[in-house]
C-alpha cells in the first residue's frame, strides 16, 4: 500500500476541514503490526496562526459564551449523544490507531460521551455570588471564561483526553484548540464530526494535528492563547510553564507519575492479584497513573511476589483489535525505553520474575509483561517512569516505613493502600503525597471526583466540580449607587 491510499484527515477549522498551509502530511501506524493505517495534516505555525485567529473570532462574536447556559449544555448533551450512537466505528478507529484493546477502546469512548454529558448538565450551574457591603453599595462576583483555551493531548489516552479538558472548557463558555497527539491522531476528530452534527458554533472548537516540535510549541507559546492545558510528561510539562510564564497565561498541567499501592498482609489476595491486572496491565501500562509499584508487608512479601508473577501467564497477548490484554506498545521507541528500563533494573540489582524484555515474536511494538522483585527505593526503577507494563515489587516492615517508600519520589499522581483495616488506611491516606489515594481498589473515582497531582506530577485539577472552575476567572463588580435610594 502506498501512501497515496490511505486514508486523509484534514485540519478542522472553523467547522471546515482543511489541508495544511502548506500541504504537507504525515502517517500514522498500527502498533500491532507498525504498518501505516492513514494520514493526517501535518500543520505548522500558519495552521495554529488560522486555528487560534478562528477561536478568537468566536470568542469576539461571543458566539457560544453569550449563549445561554442551558442552551450550550445541550449542545454537550448532544455530541455525547453522537458518540454513543457510533461507540463502536470511533472505538475500532482509537484501537488501530494507538493499539490498546478493543474493550478498553469502548470504555474511553464511552467515558469520553460521559465527560461531555456531565458538563453539559453543569453548564446552567455555574453561578456567581453577591457580596453585601452595606447601603449604597452592590457587588457581585461573575464566572468569566478564559477566551482561548489551548489543549495539547497525549497519545496513550488520545479521545478520553480531549473529552475530558474540552468538556468543562467548552461548558464555562470557552473557544477551543486542541492539537493532536502525533502518534495517533485519528481518535480527537471524533469531537470534530460530532460538533458539526450538534450544531456547535463556527470557532468554538479547532483541532490541528502536527508534530509536538512544531504545531504543539506554537500553540503553547502563541500570544493570542488564553489558557492552556497539558496531559504527559513532567520534562515537556515544565518547559510548557516556562513559555506560559512569559505571558502569564493560567495552565492546568497533569504530568507523570509514579504510583505506589501498598499491601498489608490482612488485604485480600485475590482482590490485590485483580487490581494489578487493571493497576498496571490496563494499556500495557502506558497510563499516568498506572499501578506501577507494589510496596508489600514483609510477612507477606513472597506470597504476592508469586501471584502476581503466575496471574502474568494468563494474560493473552496480541493486537488490541482482538481484545488481547497485553497490546503493544504505541511505538518502537517507546518500546526500546520500556526494554532498557528492564534491562538496567536487572544489572542494579532487581529480580527479574518473569519477562523483561520485548516479544521478539510478534511483528509489532510488544513489550512481555514484566514483574520485578526485590527492587531498592534508590533503584531508577523506583524512581522515574517507566511507562510500560512492569511492576516494582518492593518490601516494608511498619507502616510508617511503607509511607516513607511510597511518598519518596519526586511524584504523588496516585497511591493506593490495600488493607481490611479502615483505621489503618486512613492513617495512610492521610500521610501519603497524592492527588488520588485509592484504598482497596485501584482507580476508585469517576467524572465527578477531581484528578491531579502532587509535586512533579502536576498543577491544577481535572474532572468534577473543582475542573470547571478551572476553566474559568473571577471578575469582580462593585458599584456605588448615586440616585440617594
Amino acid at each position: 500500500m502506498t501512501t497515496t491510499d490511505l486514508p486523509y484527515t484534514r485540519n478542522f477549522i472553523a467547522n471546515a476541514w482543511v489541508d495544511a498551509a502548506d500541504g504537507r502530511r504525515m502517517t500514522t501506524e498500527d502498533p500491532a503490526t507498525t504498518l501505516p493505517i492513514a494520514e493526517v495534516a501535518r500543520s505548522s505555525a500558519a495552521d495554529v496562526d488560522h486555528a487560534v485567529a478562528a477561536a478568537r473570532a468566536a470568542t469576539a462574536a461571543r458566539s457560544w459564551s453569550g449563549m445561554r447556559p442551558l442552551a450550550r449544555g445541550r449542545v454537550l448533551t448532544e455530541m455525547s449523544r453522537i458518540l454513543r450512537s457510533r461507540k463502536e466505528e470511533f472505538a475500532r478507529r482509537l484501537t488501530l490507531d494507538c493499539g490498546k484493546r478493543l474493550s478498553e477502546g469502548r470504555a474511553e469512548i464511552e467515558g469520553s460521551a460521559r465527560y461531555l454529558e456531565y458538563y453539559g448538565g453543569l453548564a446552567a450551574a455555574l453561578e456567581g455570588k453577591y457580596i453585601p457591603l452595606g447601603d449604597g453599595y452592590m457587588d457581585f462576583v461573575v464566572p468569566v471564561p478564559h477566551g482561548v483555551t489551548a489543549h495539547v493531548i497525549p497519545w496513550n489516552y488520545p479521545a478520553g483526553m480531549v473529552a475530558r479538558s474540552l468538556s468543562p472548557a467548552l461548558a464555562a463558555g470557552n473557544a477551543a484548540v486542541v492539537k493532536t497527539p502525533s502518534l495517533d491522531p485519528l481518535s480527537a476528530f471524533i469531537f470534530a464530526e460530532a460538533a458539526l452534527e450538534a450544531g456547535l458554533p463556527d470557532g468554538v472548537l479547532n483541532i490541528v494535528s502536527g508534530a509536538g516540535s512544531e504545531a504543539g510549541a506554537a500553540l503553547v507559546a502563541h500570544p493570542d492563547i488564553d489558557h492552556i492545558v497539558f496531559t504527559g510528561s513532567t520534562d515537556v510539562g515544565r518547559s510548557i510553564m516556562r513559555a506560559a510564564s512569559e505571558r502569564t497565561v493560567p495552565v492546568i498541567l497533569e504530568l507523570g507519575g509514579k504510583s505506589a499501592a501498598i499491601v498489608f498482609a490482612d488485604a485480600d489476595m485475590a482482590n490485590v492479584e485483580a487490581n494489578v491486572v487493571a493497576g498496571i496491565f490496563e494499556n500495557s501500562g502506558q497510563v499516568c497513573d498506572s499501578m506501577t509499584r507494589l510496596v508489600v508487608e514483609d510477612s507477606v512479601y513472597d506470597e504476592v511476589v508469586e501471584r502476581v508473577t503466575a496471574l502474568t501467564a494468563g494474560l493473552s497477548i496480541g493486537a488490541g483489535i482482538d481484545d488481547h490484554e497485553i497490546t503493544p506498545l504505541i511505538s518502537a521507541d517507546q518500546l526500546d525505553t520500556v526494554e532498557g528500563f528492564a534491562t538496567r533494573a536487572k544489572a542494579y540489582g532487581a529480580r527479574i520474575t518473569t519477562g523483561g524484555a520485548r516479544l521478539g515474536d510478534l511483528p509489532g511494538h510488544f513489550m512481555a509483561p514484566t514483574i520485578a522483585a526485590d527492587v531498592e527505593p534508590g533503584m531508577e526503577l523506583n524512581q522515574s517512569e517507566v511507562f510500560g507494563p512492569v511492576l516494582s515489587i518492593l518490601r516494608f516492615s511498619t507502616a510508617g516505613e511503607a509511607v516513607e517508600v511510597a511518598n519518596g519520589t519526586q511524584y504523588g499522581l496516585a497511591a493506593g493502600v490495600f488493607t481490611a483495616d479502615l483505621d489503618r488506611a486512613l492513617w495512610c491516606a492521610e500521610r501519603l503525597e497524592a492527588g488520588q489515594i485509592h484504598v482497596n481498589e485501584w482507580g476508585v473515582g469517576g467524572v465527578e471526583t477531581p484528578f491531579g497531582g502532587f509535586k512533579a506530577s502536576g498543577l491544577g485539577r481535572e474532572k468534577g466540580l473543582e475542573s470547571l472552575e478551572g476553566y474559568t476567572q473571577s471578575k469582580n463588580v462593585g458599584i456605588r449607587r448615586l440616585n440617594g435610594f
